[in-house]
């Protein structure tokens, strides 16, 4: 068979396997579900902004 996959020009050794990958997500302890409402805060504009309509 190496002779084979030699005259044709294929390596005789087989392809190397790349290492398995980690556990699925869900066997990841759970995250807790309560956001940071400070970090999400905007801050307050530095002028009034007029959003009506003059036409």
């Amino acid at each position: 068979m190496r002779r084979i996959l030699n005259h044709i020009g294929e390596p005789a050794e087989p392809p190397r396997i790349s290492p398995a990958r980690g556990p699925p997500a869900w066997d990841d302890p759970p995250v807790a579900a309560v956001p940071d409402w400070d970090a999400l805060a905007q801050p307050q504009p530095e002028y009034v902004f007029d959003q009506q309509v003059q036409w």
